[in-house]
């Protein structure tokens, strides 16, 4: 089985141009689009460009953090996709914050609410169970969630987005592994998301490689793909930043403060002696 994994942070649903003189007050209040000779800073609802860039790349699976929780059905529906939701924090009085989010995202910002969101395109196979880990309660810090997905085929694939701050993020990342391997009973899994844990700065990197978990690609980087009873094909790479730049008006809008990352997994196979 050779599965094209996708993570992607969506900032709840914003663009993050590279010019900082463009995010503004009266941007921000007043939703006025601002501008330079490359690209905007729009304050407005981007679902279909969100929507559009992630149905155009290649995966199977597509991992999503910081996911508008309104967006799940019909993200799921422009991916031709099955969906996994599973909410984090800031979600009590949901239905009112998706108004205000769609009157002003910028605003609102991460008082929206938020989810972690996994999509598995069909030709993977369909989900045959669902569950959830509560790796932080909250409120303080934040609700930590992680979706846990099984398919039909066995593969497993868990989506999560850690606490921005060391040792906490490094004590969910232990929990997530341990809960992953016990939850599999030796199935292929895929871990991956928003760990907020650079390698280079932390050992939990070191206790998942000795649950069974693969070694990340990238020391620096703090989005991860990593897989256990699986063969790293591709390892975990960024997308340029043109890969989620989207064109209005002769202009970029930049999609979320994070670049995508994709990565190549094959499941490995059981062997036979001669």
């Amino acid at each position: 089985m050779r599965v094209r994994a996708l993570s992607w942070n969506l900032f709840h649903g914003r663009d993050f141009p590279p010019d900082p003189s463009l995010f503004t007050w009266r941007s921000r209040v007043l939703r006025i689009t601002e501008r330079n000779a490359t690209h905007l800073q729009v304050n407005g609802d981007l679902f279909r460009e969100f929507a559009g860039v992630i149905a155009e790349a290649e995966w199977d699976v597509a991992l999503l953090q910081e996911c508008p929780p309104r967006w799940a059905k019909p993200l799921a529906s422009a991916c031709a996709a099955e969906a996994h939701r599973a909410l984090t924090s800031r979600n009590s009085l949901g239905p009112l914050r998706a108004i205000l989010a769609r009157l002003n995202p910028d605003l609102i910002g991460s008082n929206e609410g938020g989810s972690n969101l996994t999509l598995v395109r069909r030709e993977l196979g369909e989900i045959a169970a669902r569950r959830e880990l509560v790796l932080t309660p909250g409120p303080n810090p934040e609700r930590r969630t992680m979706a846990f997905t099984t398919l039909a085929s066995g593969l497993c694939v868990a989506n999560l987005h850690a606490s921005t701050a060391d040792p906490q993020a490094s004590a969910e990342l232990r929990a997530a592994g341990e809960r992953c391997l016990q939850w599999a009973e030796g199935a292929p899994v895929i871990l991956g998301g928003d760990f907020n844990v650079r390698p280079r700065q932390s050992e939990v990197f070191t206790d998942l490689a000795e649950l069974g978990f693969s070694s990340p690609a990238d020391p620096d980087a703090i989005d991860h793909l990593l897989a256990a009873d699986m063969e790293v094909r591709d390892p975990a790479a960024s997308w340029p930043a043109a890969g989620r730049e989207v064109e209005r008006d002769g202009l970029a809008i930049r999609l979320s403060d994070h670049a995508p990352i994709a990565a190549g997994f094959a499941a490995k196979l059981p062997r036979t002696d001669a």
